[in-house]
């Protein structure tokens, strides 16, 4: 039995698409209703991690589980950690993040990310850590200003960032959940380029067939917006990321996802064009050479 966790969220539900017919598995959500209609691919059961009893019942007679933890600061993965050696699962295949080697990298969600990778190394059990750059699927925070204003807003425009497709995470995640090679090993995740949110903007404008305007955010509009949506300290740690990747620490590229997959990773425009109905209509899609 697998047992998969954050199949609600961007790269969970991917894993659970991609998951070979035929194998046994149980998702856990705290909320099953939302994991949609998996009937005949996957078990549903509510779990949540502050809950010792839900996850006993989650990892019994599972044997490899995928992590997703995000609720920064907490203890969520020391808790699932001690559930699944208790129940004798065999390997946990965790999504952590491509900051916890920057050594100047030193914000609250990185330090929270490096004590998890932490306790599953010393867990006893095997495990494989992946370490993806920024999601592509950020910028779909950009759609309603595109469909209503054809303007992209965001901070450091012209820093570069070599972000990658969730579902070559995904698929990373199904190889290394599947197949033998992966236990103690690190896949740090990016797609084939480095690219800015400028030149992101451009891309989305020729596929949709209409000019994008992109506009620098000031620092403290930034930090008043997430200090909305976040607490204090997990908004400065956003910010610390984020001038990171304005000093360049988050442009190189890698080839993991070559080297687990046997393909190149998807592009940023790969990525736009198969989801271009979230950011309006996109007559150009269809025209051959956009």
């Amino acid at each position: 039995m697998m047992l998969v966790t954050g199949a609600t969220g961007t790269v969970g539900r991917e894993v659970l698409r991609l998951l070979p017919a035929g194998q046994a598995v149980r998702v856990m959500a705290r909320d099953p209703a939302r994991v949609g209609d998996v009937a005949g691919r996957a078990e549903v059961v509510g779990g949540d991690y502050g809950d010792p009893l839900s996850l006993e019942r989650a990892l019994r007679g599972v044997r490899r589980a995928f992590l997703v933890t995000n609720r920064v600061p907490g203890d969520d993965d020391a808790r699932f950690v001690r559930a699944a050696r208790s129940a004798g699962v065999r390997h946990v295949v965790k999504l952590s993040a491509a900051a916890v080697a920057d050594a100047k990298a030193d914000d609250l969600i990185t330090r929270w990310q490096r004590v998890n990778e932490g306790l599953l190394r010393d867990s006893g059990m095997e495990w494989t850590l992946l370490r993806p750059r920024a999601f592509m699927s950020n910028c779909l925070s950009w759609a309603a200003s595109i469909r209503s204003e054809q303007v992209v807003r965001s901070l450091y425009g012209t820093s570069a960032c070599a972000c990658v497709d969730p579902r070559d995470i995904a698929e990373v995640a199904v190889r290394a959940l599947t197949g033998d090679g992966h236990a103690g090993r690190v896949h740090t995740l990016t797609g084939p380029e480095a690219i800015s949110a400028v030149e992101q903007t451009a891309e989305l404008g020729a596929l949709l067939g209409r000019p994008l305007r992109f506009e620098e955010l000031p620092l403290e509009s930034v930090r008043a917006l997430l200090r909305r949506r976040h607490p204090p300290a997990v908004a400065e740690a956003l910010l610390a990321g984020a001038q990171r990747r304005r000093d360049g620490a988050k442009a190189d590229v890698g080839s993991t996802v070559r080297e687990v997959t046997g393909r190149e990773a998807r592009s940023f425009r790969d990525w736009a064009a198969d989801h271009l109905a979230a950011f309006g209509p996109a007559a150009a899609a269809a025209r051959p050479g956009v």
